[in-house]
């Protein structure tokens, strides 16, 4: 269960995110299936290939927090603010 949770995006941001993500999704020779989600989270289906290793993920999540980062400069300021220690 998560810990904490901050409503940081709306419905613009989950557009765009969406977009990001189909984006980064075809970069990495997967499809992205079913997008959805709240303020505070995102819910994504997405299919792997046979050719495409699993292992490939965690990089994908980089590359997408990073665009997300680059384009909304609001949210990388709450979230940075948001989780100090």
């Amino acid at each position: 269960m998560t810990k904490y949770r901050h409503k940081v995006s709306d419905g613009g941001h989950l557009t765009r995110l969406e977009k990001i993500m189909r984006t980064v999704c075809a970069e990495f020779g997967t499809e992205l299936i079913e997008f959805n989600g709240e303020g505070e989270h995102v819910h994504l289906q997405v299919n792997f290939p046979s050719k495409t290793p699993f292992r490939s993920w965690p990089t994908a999540q980089r590359v997408f927090s990073q665009r997300m980062r680059q384009e909304f400069v609001s949210l990388a300021r709450h979230h940075y603010q948001t989780n100090k220690l």
